[in-house]
C-alpha cells in the first residue's frame, strides 16, 4: 500500500510496521490528520486508490482506523461501551468484537464497566487501541501513543502493535523517540518541516549518526 502525499512519498506494506519519526513540530499529526481526511490535500493515495477527495468517513470505511494523540475516550461511558460506539458493525458482530477486545486486552477486560475517566493513563492508551482496533482496519495510525506512559506499559504496547501487524494490518507509528520506535518497526519515515527528508530501513536509521539531525532539520 502506497502513501503519497505532496510532503513526500512511502508505502507501508500489510503486516509492517513503519516508524514516522520527527521532533515535535515536524508535521507528523498534520500528516497522519491528512491521510485519514481532517486535513486536505492535492495528492493523496490509499489502497491504490486516490482518496484526496473523499470524507473521513469513507475512509474509515475502507479501512483507515486511528489512535489520536492523548488518547481521547469517550470520558463519561464504560470501556464496553466505549469499544461498542467505536464498531460500525452490525449488533450481534459487534457485541462479539467487543468480547474479542476485552480478552485481547487484559487490563481491560478486568473492568469492562469501569468509566472511562476512571481509568490509568495506560488503560485508556489500551482502550484507544483497542477501539480503534474494533472494525479490523487495514492501515492502523498510531499519533504519539508512548506520551507519558510507564516503560510496563510501552511493552504491552508495542507487543499488541507486533500482534497487530502479524494478522495482517499495516502500522503507521509517529514516534519522537526514534530508538523506541525504530525498534519494532521494519523502516522509517523522517520528516522535517512538515516534509519526508529520509526513508530507510530501521536498522540503517538507527545506525546512522546523523538521524537527530535530520529529525531536527539541522
Amino acid at each position: 500500500m502506497s502513501i503519497v502525499l505532496d510532503t513526500g512519498d512511502f508505502a507501508v506494506a500489510a503486516g509492517e510496521i513503519v516508524a514516522l519519526l520527527g521532533a515535535n513540530g515536524a508535521g507528523k499529526t498534520t500528516l497522519m490528520e491528512t491521510i485519514l481526511g481532517f486535513r486536505g490535500s492535492r495528492t493523496i493515495r490509499l489502497f491504490g486508490q486516490d482518496v484526496a477527495s473523499l470524507p473521513v468517513e469513507r475512509r474509515v470505511a475502507l479501512g483507515v482506523g486511528y489512535v489520536p494523540e492523548r488518547r481521547r475516550p469517550f470520558a463519561s461511558l464504560t470501556v464496553a461501551e466505549n469499544l461498542e460506539a467505536s464498531s460500525r458493525l452490525p449488533a450481534a458482530p459487534r457485541r462479539r468484537r467487543v468480547g474479542e477486545m476485552l480478552a485481547a486486552f487484559p487490563m481491560l477486560g478486568e473492568r469492562p464497566d469501569a468509566r472511562a475517566w476512571l481509568l490509568s493513563g495506560g488503560q485508556q492508551q489500551m482502550l484507544a487501541l483497542a477501539r480503534a482496533l474494533m472494525d479490523r482496519p487495514r492501515l492502523l495510525l498510531l499519533d504519539e501513543p508512548t506520551l507519558g506512559l510507564a516503560p510496563v506499559v510501552v511493552a504491552d504496547l508495542f507487543a499488541r502493535l507486533l500482534t497487530t501487524a502479524a494478522e495482517g494490518t499495516a502500522v503507521l507509528l509517529s514516534e519522537q523517540r526514534a530508538s523506541l520506535a525504530l525498534g519494532i518497526a521494519a523502516r522509517g519515515v523522517v520528516l522535517s518541516r512538515g516534509r519526508v527528508v529520509r526513508v530507510g530501513l530501521a536498522t540503517e536509521l538507527l545506525a546512522d549518526p546523523n538521524l537527530a539531525d535530520l529529525m531536527a532539520g539541522a
